[in-house]
C-alpha cells in the first residue's frame, strides 16, 4: 500500500508501537498490516495421506498438504473441508488440529488439521499437477519445512502443543 485509503495522500514510514509501519503525514492514519491465514489438511484413506503436487509458485513441482487461504468471514474449519474438495476432488471429515503454525517475518499464519478422507476418488484441481496417496513409509520429499513436523503430529496422534 503507498496511498491513504482514507485521504489518498502518499504514506510514509514510521515507528508506531514499537515497529515500522505505513503512516498517512496528512491524515495521520497509521496501516496496520494483518495476517493471512491458510489452511492444510493431512487427509487420510486406509493408513495413506493424500498429496497434491502443486502448480504455482512457491514450491511448483512439489508435493504438499491439500492446502490454501481462509477467505474473510469463513470459518477455518470450512475452508481445509473447502481446500481439500478444490484441489482433489475428495470429501473429508476433520479429525482434529494439528497446530498452529507461524514464523517471525511471515505475514501466513499456517493451520493444519488430520482428517479422514470420506467420499470420492482423488482427482487434480486446477492448483495442481497430480494428486496421489502415499503411504506413510512411502512420502516424497515435501515442499515446506513446516510440512515433517505436521506429518509427525498425524502419525503420532500428536495435536498443537
Amino acid at each position: 500500500m503507498n496511498f491513504c485509503s482514507r485521504c489518498g495522500h502518499a504514506l510514509q514510514e514510521r515507528e508506531i508501537d514499537g515497529k515500522v509501519r505505513p503512516v498517512c503525514p496528512a491524515c495521520a492514519a497509521v496501516v496496520y498490516r494483518d495476517p493471512k491465514v491458510a489452511v492444510g489438511v493431512v487427509a487420510a484413506r486406509a493408513g495413506a495421506v493424500l498429496l497434491t503436487r502443486r502448480n504455482h509458485e512457491p514450491k511448483m513441482g512439489q508435493w504438499s498438504f491439500p492446502s490454501g487461504f481462509v477467505d474473510a468471514g469463513e470459518q477455518v474449519e470450512e475452508a481445509a473441508i473447502r481446500e481439500v474438495r478444490e484441489e482433489t476432488g475428495t470429501e473429508v471429515r476433520l479429525d482434529r488440529l494439528l497446530g498452529v503454525f507461524s514464523e517471525t517475518g511471515n505475514p501466513v499464519i499456517f493451520i493444519a488439521y488430520a482428517a479422514t478422507v470420506i467420499d470420492g476418488e482423488p482427482v487434480p484441481g486446477p492448483e495442481c499437477l497430480a494428486v496421489e496417496f502415499f503411504p506413510p513409509e512411502r512420502m516424497p520429499e515435501l515442499a515446506f519445512p513446516h510440512d515433517g513436523e505436521i506429518l509427525r503430529r498425524w502419525a503420532t496422534g500428536g495435536r498443537c502443543p
